[in-house]
């Protein structure tokens, strides 16, 4: 049935919200070959956007409270695609995908919050696999250039070697960007989740909580200062590989574990050979151990939501979101010894330059490039949805690159 949009940005009155809605702006009137409209709850707030964007004036805009079911629904049915950035969404976001599983509207958002996505993953299967809706999960920086660079990696490893890479090891060579308070409230929500419940806390510790009956073997924990042999680096914990990863064993699980039943991922900080490496992850895994145990403490974490962190709402500025960059290595090795490397580097703030644009093309690629006898009704991960087509898109249009390293 044809649909009058082809995207609708949900939240497009917030920070992350405005940046996604520009770049659409951008991308349509590039002549990407797209409808789309901006939706929020105040109309006021969205026009404003929509003149400081300088989208067109008729860009339409559509009111829609995120606790409201037959806005929701009434604003799906209007859409093949929804792309929403009103988090956290174990707070605001059960509705809206909700409504998507149900009307089959595709669906994309930007969460990292491991212990809701383990939740809706049983509720939503069943209703998105029955109307054909593609939800798709984590279409920002956690986690598509880490999902995808083990996808690119290992489809390397299969063209050369014949064999999947047995084992990879994600790690962040260089980045800079900074955080905001959606990332702050996601953050600080999830953590309030799993002190309150102890099943929480033992899901946001799972690899495989995303892999519903599958467990793989042992994964690496992640903690700790650790010399990686084949990287020739120290490294320190990366507080988005309880993300990363679990999104990583879906996109395997999803694909039916072409990379073998024995698969192991792990991802963490490079911090540079010799003492001085060692003496940096050393520092990062102390800092760390306090970190967690600072943020295990109710009172604490209360005391840390009133300090005077960013808010909802605020976000870093155009400069350090054009100035932001990140560089990503991917290390492989096959079971008999072969090793292979990629890297994923991307020209601008991870959290916010670069997240804008990858939700975007996320979007598009299931609107106008993967169909549904491709790619069915239920609940994906990019990764395994739209693998290296996504990447091509991300090549093109979202300033990324994916290169083997020699």
């Amino acid at each position: 049935m044809t649909k009058p949009f082809d995207v609708i940005v949900f939240g497009a009155s917030g920070f992350t919200g405005r940046l996604v809605a520009e770049v659409l702006a951008a991308r349509s009137a590039a002549g990407a070959g797209f409808t789309w409209a901006m939706a929020g709850r105040h109309a006021d707030k969205l026009a404003k956007v929509r003149r400081a964007i300088g989208a067109p004036d008729d860009t339409p805009l559509i009111e829609a409270d995120a606790t409201d079911p037959a806005a929701l629904a009434a604003l799906v049915a209007q859409t093949r695609v929804v792309i929403t950035t009103v988090g956290p969404y174990q707070l605001y976001g059960e509705a809206l995908v909700t409504a998507c599983a149900e009307a089959g509207t595709d669906y994309v958002d930007l969460c990292g919050e491991p212990v809701w996505m383990a939740r809706m993953i049983p509720r939503l299967e069943p209703l998105a696999r029955a109307s054909g809706a593609r939800i798709v999960f984590s279409c920002g920086f956690d986690s598509i250039p880490f999902d995808l660079g083990v996808v690119f990696l290992q489809a390397e490893a299969q063209r050369r070697f014949g064999q999947p890479l047995q084992r990879v090891r994600g790690l962040v060579r260089r980045m800079k960007g900074a955080a905001s308070g959606g990332t702050v409230a996601s953050l600080l929500a999830t953590l309030e989740a799993t002190g309150r419940d102890a099943d929480a806390a033992r899901t946001l510790a799972d690899p495989f909580a995303l892999t519903p009956g599958f467990r793989g073997p042992p994964q690496p924990d992640g903690e700790g200062a650790v010399y990686d042999d084949l990287a020739k680096s120290w490294t320190g914990p990366f507080i988005m590989a309880a993300i990363n990863t679990k999104n990583v064993h879906r996109s395997h699980f999803l694909r039916g574990h072409p990379w073998g039943a024995d698969f192991i991922y792990g991802e963490r900080l490079m911090l540079g050979d010799g003492a001085a490496g060692r003496a940096k992850a050393e520092l990062l895994a102390g800092a760390t151990r306090v970190q967690n145990l600072l943020l295990g403490f109710g009172p604490s974490r209360r005391l840390i939501g009133r300090l005077a962190l960013p808010q909802p709402g605020q976000g870093p500025g155009r400069r350090q979101r054009e100035t932001g960059f990140y560089d990503l290595l991917f290390v492989g090795q096959t079971a008999d010894g072969r090793v292979l490397r990629a890297a994923v580097h991307g020209d601008r703030d991870p959290g916010y330059g670069s997240t804008s644009r990858m939700i975007v093309e996320a979007a598009l690629c299931l609107a106008q490039d993967l169909s549904r006898e491709h790619t069915p009704g239920g609940v994906w991960t990019a990764g395994a949805a739209m693998g290296l087509a996504l990447v091509r898109r991300l090549e093109t249009h979202a300033g990324l690159r994916f290169t083997i390293e020699d």
